[in-house]
């Protein structure tokens, strides 16, 4: 047998650009680098390649593999050393391997267990700098990496960092998968949570009022609590277990999450400081579709400062092929899923992305037509060539907003429903109980822009884009939402929303045959207006941006310091990074009041550890400046008060609800009295007729301890609740409006005037600090220009939420009357404030719950 000998290159390539030039390109190997590709290599070299941390933005659709796979084989080749691609998924790594073969790039499959799924020799060939390997997420961040340290390490599809490196840091127990650790991990968290929501939380049952609510549990500080959770987390098995080998150093630092559907346990930010893979790297390099300004990738990753690389101005547009918008909630007398199963029908097939599973299963089968297959996660987890060959079907999945290439006629539709911003108990925390919205604006707009892209895998392709629901057509217009997307999909936006608004069913069935058929009609009737709206797009970062992205920095400091037990340090650096947050103005607070909490939170424990008064002093200086910054949020309320301290008194809105429900009680209301107030309330609401509306609305302000009613007046709001002049709520109820359309500019003012008439009336110079105009509409959202004008007291909210306060009114009523008897007024007092407390129904978490849509643009 003859030897054999190495293989060589010859003389390294210049730059990235030119190896494309240099491989030996097979039949199917692309014809030749798209513009946007080689505009993004050319600013990579010369001046980037030695950037600890690089991020290179390519739009969804324009081709961000083969520019990444280009630069890992250039580094192998020029520094004869190794590259690492990393992807989200095993299904991606497949699908990266396939266009290196294509590319003759010489790559290896180094995903899944290194015993089981690890071929020997590709791993010596990644090992000896022979082959670029392409690897999975979880292989880089566990806690012990198999693959040694490289060159450069190259993450596609970096927007889903925060899904993919978070996970890997966290332990989420379901309660339906695993209800005995659950039941471990919700006693070991139990003296955290006040009685009513345990008690929810324990029954077989959800309670229609617990069953969406996520609270936070802070570990560190209450007593034995960080043991006990230890003990449960220890009983996990298989990959939960090697999930908990990941933070079980750091679990004092960490944060609970508790819902009745699980419970989440990680840290606010992912301590990858501690991975040795990840820092060992001499570039780290991030692919992304969208980098964002104010820091999300930077928190996906724990790493900062990363250098951002986006596309020059003078890229062709459109960079991602052509979509067209329609928005169902919007269309004139139409019934939305029975429109979008039309739209479906005329090209056969679509994709049906959606925040859960459940939902999209169930909608993927309503829009098929009968006979056609309907496809879940279960028939396309190893690639979505199943569905591809399809001649007719819809396939719905949930939350997989990344990695899902449909191109040209493999689908020709794209079925959005639901706002993905509650993908975790984290995020659901976040964003409904803290309303930090601002933080998680990023992660959220990369999710429907990508979702909206499946369908649209290059330049020249195309497809529609159903949006289903009031919810997801509301966000998609706020001015924070739209004016921060690509100018580009702004214009998509806004020509969806022209010929969706007032029109009929027919006709926008008759714009989507146009558009599918991409003939003479939509290109002289339609292009030309996109290209007026893009010409006219500024894409404007939302407010507080540049104040996240300036504290990132200090976040991920703290965080680290609080994961290796450094509590001073970290307490410090959290009112470091609380402070450059509320730089970013009021649009920030909801997340500046979360690090000014765990700021006191890390500042007690230093002064417990370190035996210092005076940080368990400022320490709880702290926790007051983080309930006064929440506000109107009172998640802060529901924790525990720190270690010898008595919690915080009721505020004088409050106090004054709990004596005219005292008042009351003791005056004769009874259980038959109540059932009758309850039932009338209920078919009120339920009706669109002005005064049974009205009428319900002033009923159940009385029973909140309000003195409640229609002010007198022209011009005056439809109900008013009023806590002895120290929080005022007026409702603007638009019961007959249906659920179509956007809240007009007519609307907006009339809200705008609420407060300064009521004040008059009474004669003050103006209503109480904290008091809001709730616009109650099932309308999806505002009209962009009466968003503008809008004034900040004024918030939309949907006729849902009124019966969702209904039924823990009804609740709340029907336990104080039947544990009444035989207490005095004080014992009274104690069992109306802790029991409408722990249902929400204090006027300030009333507030709470009413104000959770703002209308003024931010």
């Amino acid at each position: 047998m003859a030897f054999k000998g190495g293989t060589s290159f010859g003389a390294p390539p210049k730059n990235p650009e030119a190896l494309y030039s240099d491989l030996p390109h097979r039949p199917d190997s692309v014809p030749g680098l798209w513009s946007q590709q080689t505009d993004i290599l050319r600013q990579y070299w010369p001046k980037h390649v030695d950037t600890s941390d690089l991020a290179l933005e390519l739009p969804t659709g324009t081709g961000k593999t083969v520019p990444g796979l280009l630069i890992a084989e250039w580094v192998r080749r020029v520094r004869r050393a190794r590259a690492i691609y990393a992807c989200p998924t095993r299904q991606l790594a497949r699908q990266v391997h396939q266009v290196a073969i294509r590319e003759s790039i010489p790559a290896v499959v180094l995903a899944g267990s290194h015993r089981k799924d690890w071929v020997l020799d590709d791993r010596l060939r990644y090992e000896a700098g022979e082959a670029v390997a392409i690897t999975t997420y979880s292989s880089v961040f566990n806690s012990s990496p198999k693959l040694l340290t490289a060159d450069l390490l190259l993450f596609d599809d970096a927007h889903a960092g925060e899904q993919y490196v978070g996970e890997q840091y966290a332990v989420g127990i379901g309660r339906r998968e695993n209800i005995a650790v659950y039941a471990l991990l919700l006693e070991a968290v139990a003296p955290a949570l006040d009685g009513m929501i345990l008690q929810r939380l324990r029954d077989a049952s959800p309670d229609p009022g617990a069953h969406h609510q996520v609270r936070l549990v802070v570990p560190l500080r209450n007593d034995g609590m960080v043991a006990k959770l230890d003990a449960a987390l220890a009983t996990l098995e298989g990959d939960q277990a090697f999930r908990y080998s990941m933070i079980r150093g750091g679990l004092s630092s960490c944060l609970v999450y508790v819902s009745y559907s699980g419970i989440l346990i990680r840290p606010l930010i992912p301590p990858t400081s501690d991975n040795s893979l990840f820092v060992g790297a001499h570039q780290r390099l991030y692919l992304s579709a969208t980098l964002g300004s104010g820091g999300e990738l930077e928190r996906a990753f724990g790493r900062s400062p990363i250098t951002r690389l986006t596309l020059p101005d003078k890229s062709p547009t459109p960079r991602s092929g052509r979509r067209f918008f329609v928005f169902l909630s919007m269309v004139e007398d139409a019934d939305p899923v029975a429109l979008a199963r039309e739209i479906v029908a005329l090209t056969g097939k679509a994709l049906v992305l959606t925040p859960d599973g459940d939902t999209a299963a169930a909608r993927a089968a309503e829009l098929a037509q009968p006979g056609w297959p309907v496809m879940t996660i279960g028939d396309v987890e190893k690639g979505m060539e199943p569905f591809a060959k399809l001649r007719n079907g819809t396939c719905g999945l949930a939350s997989r907003y990344d990695g899902l290439d449909l191109p040209g006629d493999d689908c020709r539709v794209v079925v959005l429903e639901g706002t993905p911003n509650r993908d975790t108990l984290q995020e659901r925390f976040l964003s409904v109980r803290v309303r930090a919205q601002s933080a998680l604006a990023e992660r959220v707009r990369t999710r429907v822009v990508q979702g909206a892209g499946r369908c649209t895998r290059g330049p020249n392709d195309w497809a529609v884009v159903v949006v289903l629901g009031e919810d997801l057509t509301g966000y998609l217009l706020r001015p924070e939402t739209l004016y921060a997307l690509d100018p580009e999909m702004q214009a998509e936006i806004q020509f969806g929303v022209s010929n969706s608004r007032d029109t009929s069913q027919a006709e926008v069935l008759d714009n989507v045959r146009m558009f599918l058929a991409q003939g003479e009609q939509w290109r002289t009737g339609a292009e030309p207006l996109l290209l007026q709206n893009r010409q006219a797009a500024v894409k404007t970062p939302p407010p507080g941006t540049a104040a996240l992205a300036d504290a990132v920095g200090i976040e991920i400091e703290a965080t680290s310091d609080a994961w290796a037990k450094r509590w001073a340090d970290a307490g410090r650096r959290a009112q470091d990074a609380a402070r450059k947050i509320h730089e970013g103005g009021d649009v920030n607070h909801g997340y500046r009041a979360l690090w000014t909490y765990l700021a006191a939170v890390w500042t007690d424990q230093a002064g417990v550890t370190g035996g210092d008064a005076g940080a368990r002093l400022a320490a709880r200086t702290l926790i007051q400046q983080a309930e006064q910054i929440a506000k109107p949020g009172t998640w802060l309320r529901e924790l525990p008060p720190l270690p010898d301290v008595e919690p915080e008194p009721l505020g004088p809105e409050d106090t004054a609800a709990v004596a005219a429900v005292v008042h009351r009680l003791t005056a004769g209301f009874t259980q038959a009295n109540h059932d009758t107030a309850v039932q009338a309330m209920r078919e009120g609401l339920g009706n669109t007729e002005a005064t049974l509306y009205e009428a319900a609305l002033a009923q159940l302000g009385t029973l909140l301890g309000a003195e409640a009613g229609k002010p007198e007046g022209t011009g005056r709001c439809d109900a008013l609740w009023s806590w002895a002049n120290h929080l005022w709520i007026a409702l603007e109820a638009k019961s007959e409006q249906k659920p179509v359309g956007l809240v007009s500019h007519r609307y907006v003012r009339q809200a705008n005037d609420q407060l300064r008439l009521l004040a008059a009336d009474r004669g003050v110079v103006a209503a109480p600090l904290g008091s809001v105009t709730v616009i109650v509409s099932p309308r999806p959202g505002i009209e962009t220009e009466a968003a503008k004008g809008a004034e900040d007291h004024v918030h939309l909210v949907h006729p849902n939420i009124l019966f969702d306060l209904l039924e823990d009114t009804q609740a709340a009523w029907r336990t104080v009357i039947a544990q009444s008897p035989g207490r005095n007024r004080e014992q009274l007092r104690v069992l109306i404030a802790t029991t409408f407390g722990e249902r929400g129904l204090l006027p300030t978490q009333v507030r709470d719950r009413l104000t959770s849509q703002p209308v003024a643009a931010r």
